[in-house]
């Protein structure tokens, strides 16, 4: 499977190429998924209750979807061979959109039975702190861009598949703090707005360092064989506007949802004409999702003490 990395380019870019590898590693990550689901859910959680609910089962769906999508023919062979702005395509559902479905897709229960409570745990629940967390996903993408290692990755098979497998995932580490399946990992909403943005600040860098650079960055795309007619220096163009505008308008638009879902529901309860009593009350009836049943009324009924009734005399004459 590696033999496409030998040589640079083959004469027709949209040539199927055949990757097997990937297609084991969907079959393998579905099958895995179903098999928690069916066999060690029923256990992990309550009876009667779910093991997974349809938002998680429709994010895994995406998540395998997008990664398929991204790692096999034409994304793959078209951004290693030819274009470098859609390798930086790539590189975007690999950091942006699998890793946030894939956690989204996995419940608490599952989470916890990979992760287990011992170090493992202890080891990752440090490493998912939104500091620690956003340098080293940071660094991965800072030296992935570098030209010398865009140029052995995309000769050398093993070194391309290690760099993806480590960007993605020091990017669900990076998501961890936003949407991670650990409620005690999670950050408060406020906090997630800046972290997001920040997020969005570093790839700053190597963005405009390929959107204004002169001549070519990555020796490896300088083919005779152009795809849609794009020069090297506009597919390094593209690639930086992708990274920075693509990117960013995606990060700074969950920053913005994160903003009025927080500050609009502040402001709902501020004009709401109840009592703050009433509002938690009701609040705390939906959560429970629970139906009162005749028996349990009227037991409650019974166990109440009977209203006294003051009665009026007449006055006397």
């Amino acid at each position: 499977m590696f033999a496409q990395f030998a040589t640079i380019g083959v004469a027709d870019p949209w040539k199927f190429q055949p990757h097997p590898e990937v297609w084991a590693l969907v079959v393998f990550l579905i099958g895995a998924y179903i098999y928690m689901i069916r066999v060690i859910g029923p256990r992990a959680v309550p009876v009667g209750q779910l093991a997974v609910s349809h938002r998680q089962v429709a994010a895994f769906v995406g998540a395998i979807a997008l990664l398929w999508f991204g790692a096999d023919w034409p994304v793959h062979d078209i951004g290693e061979n030819y274009l470098y702005s859609v390798h930086m395509f790539q590189h975007m559902i690999f950091s942006y959109f699998v890793p946030p479905l894939a956690l989204m897709a996995t419940p608490e229960w599952m989470w916890r039975a990979l992760v287990g409570t011992g170090r493992f745990y202890r080891v990752t629940s440090k490493l998912a702190k939104p500091i620690v967390a956003g340098v080293i996903f940071n660094v991965v993408v800072m030296v992935t861009h570098v030209p010398g290692v865009v140029n052995a990755a995309t000769t050398n098979g093993p070194l391309h598949y290690t760099l993806h497998l480590l960007v993605m995932l020091t990017a669900m580490l990076m998501w961890v703090p936003v949407v991670g399946p650990f409620k005690e990992w999670q950050i408060g909403a406020g906090a997630k707005s800046i972290y997001l943005f920040l997020m969005s600040v570093v790839p700053t860098v190597p963005a405009a360092w390929l959107t204004f650079a002169e001549g070519t960055v990555y020796s490896h795309y300088r083919q005779p064989v152009r795809v849609w007619g794009l020069t090297v220096t506009n597919d390094q163009q593209l690639a930086g506007a992708i990274m920075k505008i693509f990117g960013g308008l995606y990060l700074w638009s969950i920053v913005i949802f994160l903003f009025f879902k927080r500050f609009g529901h502040g402001d709902e309860m501020e004009n709401s004409y109840m009592h703050p009593d009433r509002v938690d009350t009701l609040a705390a009836l939906e959560d429970a999702q629970e139906t009162l049943t005749y028996e349990q009324v009227a037991e409650a009924f019974e166990r109440s003490a009977p209203a006294l009734v003051e009665s009026k005399q007449a006055p006397s004459e």
